[in-house]
């Protein structure tokens, strides 16, 4: 079988992606678990964090003749009083969450709220005995999306992650191409989230939005004060406390479509990442503009790969490349397609798109938790991967390029990862950085227990599977749940 080279993919497969991410805002709630509302009933959803993608949700939410939205939620009154406004079905607006999951009338929960609130509103509202949907990343460490998991089972209740990749035709289409073998043996798939970003300014010292409750905004996150960042909103994907960078951000979506593709389950047996934040005329954000990471699956080696400076323009969209013996597949999302090993296409795959707020609410009516095309325990899984990755990005030091060079061939990986950090180096010194100068970080190859969703002998990393929370936003312990 002849190679695809790296730069080939790099040149016809890649995508830029878009996220939108909300503010929002809180919560003890009730055991009782009430059952879903007969066909001819009409389910009262509540949704909470509206300033961006929730206020798409409610509109998917309030658009259908079987939901009636009822609460909107948002710990920005300014934001949340103004969305409500916009609902025929004249919903309630609360800045307290506690105050959704009060209601026993409420049948869904819609989040939508900044990362570090996910799982603890999701874990909060299955408890009251809601139905939950819940934006990507669906938690904000490894522990606490598990026990997103746990909580679903205890009680019962449906839960689906935002990625809604997985409802679209194509993807679905190449997934069962890959599974009945035509692709041969899956040898790499490597994703690639190309996302062009602006300087998010100089570290200052500045105030809350005096129309923010910044203690419920932070929630189960330490309330910076006076906050670093000059804008409030969205850059708060920039900083560890808040946000989990471009791969929780977006990668989150490659990773999680990829795994539907190629039926992978678990963490993975290691994983080691490297990057920086390079090319930004800020020293406020945290998290890299650029990072690399490879994690071993076995046969499968899958790489992340996020740029957010400037980039070439694909000639052939796709965020997602898999390569297999027999040729590779590519997906754009929205389209994939079949290519033989030297890159003739064979096949255009295709699919019936179904409207992932549809399938949800077929489940939530069935309570069928198998009829989801994003059940929590896959939208953990992909998310838990991303945190791997965040992790051993977290605990690298400064390395030169020869060191880099010589950690990645000392993996017993796909080439692939040495021909991505030339292809890096190359990309950064288009924009004038000589990383001889400018070093990235080298985090450590981490080995995994998948089953344990641990690490193996790495006390600092296992520190890293979950956090402090802030009193009384605390998510449970596994005896708890």
């Amino acid at each position: 079988m002849s190679r695809l080279s790296r730069r080939l993919f790099l040149q016809e497969s890649l995508l830029a992606t878009t996220a939108m991410a909300a503010g929002a805002s809180g919560a003890l709630a009730a055991e009782t678990a009430p059952q879903s509302k007969s066909p001819n009933q009409r389910l009262s959803v509540a949704v909470i964090g509206v300033r961006g993608r929730g206020s798409d949700h409610a509109k998917a939410f309030s658009s259908r003749q079987d939901c009636a939205v009822t609460y909107i939620c948002d710990a920005d009154e300014e934001v949340g009083a103004k969305v409500a406004s916009r609902f025929e079905s004249k919903p309630k607006f609360v800045k307290d969450m506690r105050k959704i999951f009060d209601d026993p009338s409420v049948d869904i929960v819609s989040i939508a709220t900044p990362n570090h609130w996910h799982s603890l509103a999701a874990i909060w509202a299955m408890q009251a005995g809601k139905d939950v949907y819940v934006e990507k990343p669906v938690s904000h460490n490894v522990s606490e999306g598990r026990r997103m998991v746990q909580v679903s089972r205890k009680h019962d209740r449906i839960c689906q992650g935002g990625t809604q990749h997985r409802s679209a035709g194509a993807n679905r289409a190449a997934a069962e191409y890959v599974r009945s073998g035509k692709l041969g043996q899956v040898k790499l798939a490597h994703v690639c989230t190309y996302r062009l970003r602006k300087s998010i300014g100089p570290a200052g010292e500045y105030p809350a939005p005096p129309s923010i409750d910044y203690n419920l905004w932070a929630g189960p996150a330490p309330m910076e004060l006076p906050l670093r960042r000059k804008s409030f909103h969205y850059d708060w994907h920039w900083f560890w406390d808040w946000g989990n960078g471009e791969l929780g951000n977006n990668s989150i979506h490659a990773v999680d479509t990829m795994r539907m593709i190629t039926d992978l389950k678990g963490l993975g047996r290691g994983v080691m990442s490297y990057g920086g934040r390079v090319g930004m005329e800020d020293d406020c954000a945290e998290t890299p503009s650029v990072q690399i990471t490879i994690h071993d699956f076995g046969p499968v080696t899958v790489v992340q790969e996020v740029r957010n400076l400037k980039t070439a323009s694909p000639k052939r969209g796709g965020a997602i490349f898999i390569q297999g013996t027999e040729g590779y597949v590519v997906s754009n999302f929205t389209s994939a397609s079949v290519y033989d090993p030297d890159g003739k296409l064979i096949q255009q795959l295709s699919g019936p798109n179904l409207d992932h707020f549809d399938n949800f609410v077929q489940a939530v009516r069935s309570r069928k938790r198998e009829e989801q095309n994003a059940e929590i325990v896959e939208g953990h899984t992909s998310t838990a991967i991303v945190h791997t990755a965040n992790i051993s990005q977290r605990l690298g030091k400064t390395a030169s390029p020869a060191e880099i060079q010589k950690a990645l061939e000392a993996l017993n990986v796909n080439e692939n990862v040495v021909e991505t950090f030339a292809e890096i180096r190359q990309h950064l010194a288009d924009h004038q950085i000589d990383i001889e100068k400018t070093p990235l970080a080298l985090g450590p190859w981490i080995e995994i227990d998948a089953e344990k969703e641990k690490f193996v002998d790495n006390p600092a990393a296992d520190a890293m599977l979950t956090r402090e929370y802030r009193a009384p936003f605390v998510v449970p312990a596994e005896n708890e749940v």
